[in-house]
């Protein structure tokens, strides 16, 4: 996934609005974990409301190991490292990107998915690659990693509408608004399972690590999570936890 905030921004947040308001996160038998819940399979919603996915099962998992109890908090993706800055979330597991600019302002966990992206067009489209794109009107989610990748390649070539969520990009692409979404692969493989209609065109566009964002300073806090996800690939959670969301 995904987006970059504005580093000025968060670069502005003071340090005095973390201070007092609550233990850190090394202190705390709670972690308020930060995610956006419209990142399936990673994490979205179930009919009753509950929160579950993939980032979801995980991060459970790595809660025990490191002895914490895990607290939820949904929001917009830019929020979120805003949201670690100022202290309303511990850390956040969202299908985040650990870029070179996000390290500026944040930590982050060694990684623990590879992702890229995906082309996402209706059945009868004879799109078959990114080549294809040029002169054509192109879906992205605002600030996600096809945003940013398509934005790049396309702004001169390509009419790119933005959208500030997954579900507004899919229901844009079955109204017709456009030719193309391009989002990451694994939650375009869901929303062609879940709308009929849709296809899937697999690209080597942009291949990407997802890591846990933790805040600067929190060294302890990072060296517990890396140790929790080598004790999950090693004992076979983690594969346990994989297949139960990814066929492949």
């Amino acid at each position: 996934m995904k987006r970059f905030l504005l580093l000025l921004a968060i670069a502005a947040v003071s340090v005095f609005m973390v201070a007092g308001c609550k233990k850190s996160a090394e202190e705390s038998n709670k972690l308020v974990v930060g995610l956006n819940a419209e990142f399936p399979p990673f994490e979205y919603k179930e009919a009753n409301g509950n929160i579950v996915g993939f980032d979801v099962d995980l991060m459970n998992e790595i809660g025990k190991l490191i002895n914490k109890e895990i607290e939820y908090k949904n929001m917009g993706f830019d929020s979120l490292l805003i949201a670690i800055q100022s202290g309303k979330i511990d850390i956040s597991i969202s299908g985040m990107t650990a870029t070179d600019e996000r390290r500026q302002v944040v930590n982050f966990s060694t990684p623990y998915f590879v992702s890229k992206q995906a082309i996402l067009t209706r059945s009868d489209s004879t799109i078959t690659n990114f080549d294809d794109l040029t002169g054509k009107t192109i879906g992205v989610v605002l600030g996600y990693t096809g945003d940013l990748a398509v934005t790049e390649k396309y702004k001169d070539t390509a009419n790119i509408i933005k959208f500030d969520s997954g579900d507004q990009l899919i229901l844009a692409l079955n109204s017709k608004k456009m030719d193309v979404a391009v989002i990451d692969m694994e939650p375009a493989k869901k929303y062609v399972e879940f709308n009929q209609g849709l296809k899937l065109v697999e690209t080597p566009l942009a291949e990407e690590e997802y890591s846990i964002a933790i805040p600067k300073g929190k060294e302890q806090l990072v060296e517990d999570i890396n140790k929790a996800l080598e004790t999950l690939k090693s004992n076979g959670t983690y594969d346990k936890i994989y297949s139960k969301y990814f066929k492949d």
